[in-house]
């Protein structure tokens, strides 16, 4: 029998208790790795816990590979503390951790003239801070085996454009440039880091407003997190040990690879720029080069296959 790709690595993933998350794990566990199951069991705005969600992706997975390929942890990615007890639990269960999933989320949509400090921040601490927590977490046993790979889940609301959705918006672009930071810092470690814009039904889906059940139903067809859950597999494996700083896209079958902000025209005046000259030129020399303000409907207007 051939190796399976992720063969004695261990994997944590964080809101592994439903959707892409639970997808990652059992992926993980089919390609070998033994895997940390994280998930508070929250709501879908971060309210309550249900720390049964993990058990239950534990469970199936042990059923299907043995019993102890899988824990379950219910610490929240939020808090500073948990993410350490978090990484902790894996390497106190499996001896160390290769790979680090950060999948946890919540959302608090509302347009942006209606959003409050607390909408804004809780979905910034769960996105954004717990991205970084659990990967400062891990990073010290990254470097000391000098390997591993961090796999953040970004989206096309920062990427592209959303309506309603500033607070989650600003989270997931924040992690595209989190992740690449990171990518840059650790690469003398031999430490990886990549970011998944998915596309897949969840839970998290089924709350954007505006969608028929028939919509759902034909997007949940299309778009099933298990796509995600093998690019992920797949960043997390040594077959990608030369692929870092990334962002990537699953959409349905598609798999694909963004672009990255770099310079696309440039403007020079010998004596400088003022307001007036600036105002001459700008407008007319970079109008037909502007990003137009899109959503991601407007970037993807057919359906995915």
């Amino acid at each position: 029998m051939s190796k399976k790709m992720l063969e004695g690595k261990v994997a944590l993933v964080t809101g592994a208790g439903g959707g892409i998350g639970r997808a990652t794990a059992l992926v993980m566990a089919d390609n070998g790795a033994h895997v940390v199951v994280n998930d508070l069991g929250a709501a879908v705005d971060g309210s309550g816990a249900d720390q049964s969600k993990a058990q239950q992706v534990v469970n199936e997975i042990n059923s299907k590979h043995g019993q102890g390929t899988a824990i379950a942890n219910g610490d929240s990615v939020a808090d500073w503390d948990s993410a350490q007890r978090m990484v902790k639990s894996a390497v106190d269960a499996f001896g160390k951790i290769d790979i680090v999933v950060n999948n946890a989320g919540i959302l608090r949509d509302t347009i942006f003239h209606r959003m409050t400090p607390e909408e804004f921040d809780a979905v910034v601490k769960v996105h954004l801070y717990g991205a970084f927590y659990v990967s400062r977490a891990a990073i010290p046993f990254f470097r000391a085996q000098e390997g591993g790979a961090f796999v953040h889940m970004t989206s096309t609301s920062g990427l592209i454009g959303s309506i309603g959705q500033v607070n989650y918006a600003a989270a997931k672009l924040g992690i595209a440039g989190l992740s690449r930071a990171i990518a840059g810092d650790a690469a003398r470690y031999k430490v990886r880091s990549n970011c998944i814009g998915p596309h897949a039904f969840s839970r998290m889906i089924e709350t954007v407003p505006g969608q028929t059940e028939e919509q759902l139903k034909a997007r949940a067809a299309k778009t099933r997190p298990d796509q995600v859950a093998q690019l992920a597999a797949f960043l997390g494996s040594d077959a990608a040990s030369d692929i870092t700083g990334q962002i990537f896209g699953a959409r349905g079958n598609e798999i694909y690879l963004y672009s990255q902000p770099r310079p696309i025209r440039t403007l020079h005046r010998g004596e400088g720029w003022s307001v007036e000259t600036l105002a001459d030129v700008v407008p007319g020399a970079l109008k037909n080069s502007f990003t137009p303000l899109e959503r991601t409907r407007d970037v993807y207007p057919y359906d995915a296959i």
